[in-house]
Order: C-alpha cells, then structure tokens, then sequence
C-alpha cells in the first residue's frame, strides 16, 4: 500500500488490482470494528445516562448488521470516510442535565475511535522498538505493521470526520449542546438538509481543508506520545 502524503490517509494509490483486493479484504474488517465500536459508545453511554432506547433496539452490540449503513459503509471503504446508522437518542430519559447528556453521547463514538487509534499505536511501538533491535523486518512483521497502521488511519479519520461541526455529525451535536436552547432548536432544523450539503461539501472539496486539519491535529494527539509520527507520517498521518 502506498499512500498519497496530500491525502493524509484518505487517499492510497495500488500497484496491481490484486494489491487492491488484497487491501480491501483486510481493510473491511478494520472499518467494521471502528465502526461497530463508535456507534456502541454513542448507545452505551446514552443507556447509563438513563436512556433505555438504544438498548431496546439491540444497538448495545458489536454485530455489525446492527449498525452498519450500506452506502456509508462502501464510502469509508473507497472515499476513506463514512457513517453507520445512527444510534437512536431519546435525550428525555436523561438523569440530569440534557444538554451534557447530548455532549457526552455525541463525545463517546469519537472517543472510543481515538482509544482504538492509541491501541494501534501502542502496537505500532512495539514493532517499531523491535524492528531497532534487530535491524530488520520480514514480510511477516511488515504486513502486521501495514495493517495495524491502517486501522490506526481508519479511527484517526472516522474520529476527524465525525468532529466536524456540520448535522448530522457527532461534531454538531457537540456544537448544540453549547448553544442557547432556542439557538441549538434553529440549529437542528437545518439537520434534514445536511447529508445532502455535506456529501456535496466533501465531493467538491469544500471540507477538505478543515478535514485534513483536524486529521492531523488528531493524529498528533495519538502518535506523540507513543513516538511513532515519523513512521506513521510515510502513510500520510
């Protein structure tokens, strides 16, 4: 896999379409668990809220069939972004404050992609410390270390993307729940209209900039401290 440095992860050119489908056949797996375990986060911290509803619809699991979408499944396959089917919130069950109730539902699927990215990443360490102390890799090790940067990409990328302040992305709730009752209620209306403007804001480039920000702004948060940037930055992290 080689990956196109302006892309910053989102973009990877293949050699042979062999490469391609060899790529895709260990990739899907990846974006399924990231997405899996981003929308389980979102239902199970609304549930210990009080909010019984997602649980009621069997959105506490891991089964993908419960969670995946179809088209933004194959988006974050071949366009390196995506959705799954949002998890429902009724945030009239909450215990307490709403509004934080919404903050820290809308905060959980991006969190739980950042903590798998620092799983990955403590994995990349650790191959990387042992590639310095023998002073080689096999072919083994280094499709391990391809395919454990790549989920480190895929939860880097699907957290970036759902931060940004556009309905209906979790960055938007987020947004509202900082914002006057009457201000967040104006703010949701537009909610019907926004899958349409942000499809055409990410295909016209209109997100790109702001996109790949956060992306890097993300990826150093994850790879900084584990003192794997400069590897992961040849995949364009």
């Amino acid at each position: 896999m080689i990956s196109d440095r302006k892309g910053c992860g989102f973009i990877h050119w293949y050699s042979s379409i062999n490469e391609f489908i060899f790529n895709l056949l260990y990739t899907i797996p990846l974006i399924i668990v990231a997405l899996c375990f981003h929308e389980l986060s979102h239902g199970w911290v609304a549930y210990l809220l009080g909010d019984p509803t997602a649980k009621n619809q069997g959105r506490l699991t891991l089964n993908p069939l419960k969670h995946l979408d179809p088209i933004g499944t194959l988006m974050m396959i071949f366009a390196r972004f995506g959705w799954a089917k949002p998890v429902p919130v009724n945030p009239l069950y909450f215990k307490g404050n709403r509004q934080r109730g919404m903050l820290l539902v809308a905060l959980a699927g991006p969190l739980s992609n950042i903590i798998l990215a620092f799983v990955a990443g403590g994995i990349v360490a650790i191959i990387q410390a042992l590639i310095v102390k023998t002073g080689n890799i096999s072919d083994l090790t280094g499709q391990i270390l391809n395919i454990v940067i790549y989920f480190l990409i895929i939860n880097i990328s699907l957290a970036s993307f759902n931060l940004i302040p556009l309905p209906p992305l979790d960055g938007s709730k987020v947004l509202a729940s900082f914002l006057p009752r009457d201000l967040a209620a104006k703010f949701y209306e537009y909610e019907r209209y926004a899958v349409i403007i942000l499809l055409v804001l990410v295909f016209t480039g209109g997100l790109s900039k702001v996109l790949l920000t956060m992306i890097r702004f993300v990826a150093q948060i994850v790879t900084v401290p584990l003192g794997i940037q400069e590897l992961c930055s040849y995949f364009g992290l």
